[in-house]
């Protein structure tokens, strides 16, 4: 997997490598990128300088293209006595080759390509007007957009957009991947995002991208039966949301639990899944006593009224490693009692699920805030709540008590449906069944999940209409290809 560095991490790591010339190097390959990207004939070149170290990087960008017979226009933004020094001498250098700068886009012109070196990873404020009218005008020329280490307006940190923000098809970030463009808006501002490290070997850092396949469960042995392979317990499905405990126990039959328990609240609730009988239904009471439970699902569907309450303690009390999602958090950012059986766990025991909403009940702030700064809130999550937190949403956030954190970057919008929620919880808890650890299973299960949603868009099943019962299923193909592949290989 992947490191992120975060901007403060990155000023480390510039500092500590201040003579080697980065931003010559830097500008080089922004301008060997721009070269790939045109194609034959394309020659004109609009290059956006800002006022700090990024329209360094631009300048030197728009002297290279230059150098290489690229008709190439500068708007500079700033004031050259106010340039940091590196940024000076890239902007003496474009002069000195010839270039010349302008202080706005043109009104006519026939350009291929506009490199974007506005803002980089230092901005924290919301853009005036000046520059959220300049980006609005970039983003209207409907050209494809070469952002130099973050899209002027993004957040590096967090993916927020401060006000406005440019919409690039291609993005080039420099020493280290950035957060903010795997998370929240990044991924919709940032396009295909490309690395250049300069030459300089940085070490991992406390956050990880999730963008390959995790640890594994074993391939079965031949001599199995069906108790090898754990058994999973569900409880939520009172009246009028039985379907969310019956897609979450579903999940985890079809990513190969043993077994599934599925405890319904609604007093009316089928005795049967007929589409899958192999579940066992039963009331919810009841799978609290069942000795065999390799994880304990408490949550979807479950409401918040009748005996849910009750339910949900005994559940915290009891040794049994736990999945807590929907309205198992609504319950404990409601009742003090619960939160207080919730931190008497161990915190390698229990996982949490929300979504932005239930983490923002959780924290007692609005949605807002929570998605302001995804990382941040997963990590308070997890130190508040004592437990291991999967903060979902674009670029999902998986942070763990020993304080890693990751973002996970499979998944498309055709997760943004119903029953999205309740399958993960399944497909998390029927992967540690398997024998994983509880941190493994939750990794495994978020990138499985977003993975099988992108299988089934590259196979035309959505985004638009893609249901929680497809990515089920998906997931269990998905599932056993990597399982069994791998052991091929290891043969």
């Amino acid at each position: 997997m992947t490191a992120l560095f975060t901007t403060n991490q990155i000023r480390v790591i510039e500092s500590r490598h201040a003579q080697e010339a980065l931003m010559d190097k830097a500008g080089h390959a922004a301008a060997t990128l721009a070269r790939d990207i045109l194609v034959d004939g394309d020659h004109a070149v609009l290059v956006l300088a800002g006022p700090g170290n990024n329209g360094g990087d631009a300048f030197v960008a728009a002297r290279y293209l230059k150098q290489w017979w690229y008709k190439v226009t500068v708007v500079f933004t700033g004031n050259r006595e106010n340039l940091p020094k590196d940024a000076a001498d890239a902007y003496a250098a474009w002069i000195s080759a010839g270039g010349t700068v302008v202080e706005d886009i043109p009104e006519s012109s026939n350009w291929h390509l506009v490199i974007d070196g506005l803002f980089g990873i230092g901005l924290q404020r919301e853009l005036d007007d000046r520059y959220s009218h300049l980006i609005g005008r970039v983003n209207a020329l409907a050209l494809p957009v070469l952002s130099l280490d973050i899209p002027s307006g993004l957040c590096a940190d967090t993916g927020r957009i401060f006000g406005v923000a440019i919409h690039a098809r291609y993005t080039l970030t420099f020493l280290g991947l950035k957060p903010g463009l795997f998370t929240l808006n990044g991924p919709d501002y940032a396009g295909e995002v490309h690395l250049s490290n300069l030459g300089v070997d940085i070490e991992s850092g406390s956050i990880t991208l999730l963008d390959q396949t995790p640890a594994l469960p074993e391939p079965r042995l031949k001599n199995s039966h069906k108790g090898s392979n754990g058994s999973v317990g569900v409880i939520g499905g009172a009246r009028y949301m039985v379907g969310a405990a019956i897609l979450s126990a579903r999940a985890a039959l079809l990513v190969g639990s043993g077994r599934v328990y599925c405890g319904l609240l609604a007093p009316d609730a089928p005795s049967v899944d007929i589409s899958h009988p192999e579940l066992m239904l039963r009331d919810a009471e009841s799978i609290l006593e069942l000795p065999q439970l390799s994880i304990l699902l408490i949550g979807p569907g479950m409401g918040l009224a009748g005996d849910a309450e009750s339910l949900l303690a005994r559940a915290l009390k009891l040794s049994l490693p736990l999945l807590l999602d929907a309205d198992a958090l609504n319950l404990i950012s409601q009742k003090p009692l619960l939160k207080t059986l919730l931190l008497e766990r161990q915190p390698q025991s229990t996982v949490i699920t929300p979504h932005p909403g239930e983490a923002a009940s959780l924290l007692d702030c609005s949605n807002a805030q929570i998605q302001s700064d995804r990382l941040g809130s997963a990590s308070k999550l997890t130190k508040e709540f004592n437990a291991m937190t999967v903060l979902k949403g674009c670029g999902t956030v998986i942070a763990l008590p020993d304080g890693r954190t990751f973002i996970n970057v499979s998944g498309n919008p055709g997760l943004s449906s119903a029953g999205m929620g309740d399958t993960l919880a399944g497909i998390i808890g029927g992967i540690f069944a398997q024998g994983l650890l509880l941190e493994e299973a939750a990794l495994l299960g978020v990138y499985l999940h977003g993975a099988a949603a992108d299988a089934l868009v590259s196979q035309h099943i959505g985004p638009n209409g893609l249901t929680a019962s497809e990515v089920a299923l998906e997931s269990r193909r998905l599932l056993n290809q990597w399982v069994y592949a791998d052991a091929l290989l290891d043969e």
